[in-house]
């Protein structure tokens, strides 16, 4: 199995994560020097490590109210700045962070650490105790958290072991995602596919909750860029395409010119993207007017290169796939839209097929895919090219986002991808064969219990807590399908949730 490596063009560096160590004057000029120097000190040895992927950046040592509001306020208004990690070297009386808390629009994690990894025996003394009481002062950090009902990740150990990192590291790549998010709009070329529920949702609460732009271009806007490149332009493209090619799209022909007009649409597409900043964009078959074949090979590039894409004008799964780029940046595996389409139901054996008409992302194939054209029996166009291949084998991770008209769901699922080992010869377009946990009975009756969507966001270089620690950015539901999930039981669970977020959640 390969090991592909998602696009190097989302920089995470570009992401500061501010560093705010706490403490008060009354230690004296001494202890907080010694303070200042081991912030100083774990800063630029966090900021080495790989597997810290945003940039720190060590901020003064936080002593009285007006230094932590000031923090919060130059936080808050600085566009770089993804998110803040504060952590209590000695005691900072809590009352002193109200003011900055209160304001603070970033995400936050809680270090709970100390400089030191053990006790020093034999000369541990009340110097010694005075710098080094985090074991107390994060506790009443953690406190005012509680008491002012903020969400955050807690992340306790020593903060040189490689787990706290790995667990840092998560934590920055999807608050880096939600920043993202802000500033890369979803670009729905054309409206949601008629009378589907799912894909629908309110676009303005997306935008207060989440910060996506969600706005409409029409399909003539990319008509028009379409007509716009040339022969030459689109056989440019073709030559620089990394696949394997069925033989009958090597001879000039009506094959080979379906696949230019592809590379066509995905150079007019680029330029809108780009002209709009976008992160994103959904097509859908039922608004072609223009375009000569569906969309198929060019979204499937896009995400290749980073973007975000949803089927049938689902912005919503559009700008998830965004998130889950963003996130999985330079991390090992793939991520890709996908759709739930069938199931096995052998005893023993069940498993569930997930591909789409055509646009499912190569960063997540086992293999080099094929460029092919085949007839696609919907939307009334010319045969569209596509890339074809079986997704890697392995662990990955289902994830969808729906709107149940007072607020936002997500839903995951960890799956296991496991290699198709029959011949599909008519179903040529690009597929995923997975075994849902905890058995494919119980995980789909807890996907609809849930409300789930049809269509998701697919991963191989995601776990769950990527999910989780976005969920809890944005405040939103969060319904987690694993090992240990029972359907029945989860259903009360729902009940229960309907409580809490049907008024803590509520639009």
């Amino acid at each position: 199995m390969p090991s592909i490596t998602m696009p190097s063009a989302i920089d995470l560096k570009k992401s500061e994560f501010w560093f705010i160590v706490g403490s008060q004057d009354l230690y004296g000029d001494e202890t907080l020097k010694q303070v200042a120097r081991n912030a100083e000190a774990m800063s630029a040895e966090l900021a080495a490590d790989k597997q810290i992927p945003g940039t720190v950046k060590l901020k003064p040592v936080a002593k009285s109210p007006q230094e932590i509001t000031r923090l919060f306020e130059n936080a808050n208004a600085d566009p770089a700045c993804a998110g803040i990690i504060t952590w209590m070297h000695t005691f900072s009386p809590s009352k002193m962070w109200i003011g900055g808390l209160g304001m603070n629009r970033k995400p936050i994690l809680h270090l709970h650490t100390q400089f030191n990894r053990d006790i020093p025996w034999a000369g541990i003394d009340m110097d010694f105790m005075n710098l080094n009481q985090s074991a107390h002062g994060d506790r009443e950090h953690g406190y005012i958290y509680a008491r002012m009902r903020l969400n955050r990740k807690v992340v306790a150990g020593h903060w040189q072991e490689a787990e706290v990192r790995r667990r840092i590291g998560v934590w920055m790549r999807a608050a880096a995602a939600r920043q993202d998010g802000i500033a890369s709009p979803v670009l729905r070329v054309g409206d949601n596919m008629r009378e589907v529920a799912v894909t629908e949702g309110d676009k303005v609460e997306a935008q207060i909750k989440f910060g996506w732009q969600v706005n409409t271009w029409g399909i003539g806007d990319l008509a028009c860029l379409y007509n716009e490149v040339s022969d030459a332009a689109a056989e440019a493209l073709v030559k620089e395409f990394p696949y394997e090619w069925a033989p009958e799209l090597l001879s000039p022909g009506a094959k080979r010119n379906a696949v230019l007009e592809q590379a066509k649409i995905e150079i007019a597409l680029k330029q809108l993207l780009t002209k709009e900043n976008a992160g994103a964009f959904t097509t859908t078959f039922q608004d072609l007017y223009g375009l000569p074949q569906l969309p198929g090979l060019a979204p499937q590039r896009l995400m290749e290169q980073g973007y975000g894409f949803g089927g049938e004008g689902d912005w919503k799964q559009s700008m998830l796939v965004r998130t889950a780029k963003v996130m999985a940046s330079g991390l090992p595996g793939g991520v890709s839209f996908m759709e739930d389409y069938t199931y096995h139901f052998e005893p023993g054996k069940e498993a569930a097929l997930g591909a789409h008409m055509l646009e499912v992302c190569p960063s997540i194939a086992a293999a080099k895919p094929r460029v092919e054209v085949h007839p696609l029996g919907i939307g009334g166009k010319a045969d569209p090219a596509r890339l074809v291949f079986d997704a890697a084998p392995g662990p990955a991770v289902l994830a969808t986002l729906v709107d149940l008209g007072n607020r936002f769901r997500m839903i995951i699922n960890e799956v296991e991808t496991i290699p198709i080992d029959k011949a599909m010869p008519k179903l040529p377009v690009a597929r995923a064969l997975w075994k849902p946990k905890p058995s494919l009975r119980e995980a789909a009756e807890a996907w609809i219990i849930s409300g789930g969507a049809h269509h998701s966001v697919y991963t191989t270089a995601l776990s769950s807590e990527y999910f989780e620690d976005w969920a809890e950015m944005m405040d939103i539901e969060l319904v987690h399908i694993d090992q240990n999930t029972d359907a029945q039981k989860l259903k009360n669970e729902l009940r229960w949730g309907e409580a809490y977020w049907g008024s803590h959640g509520a639009y």
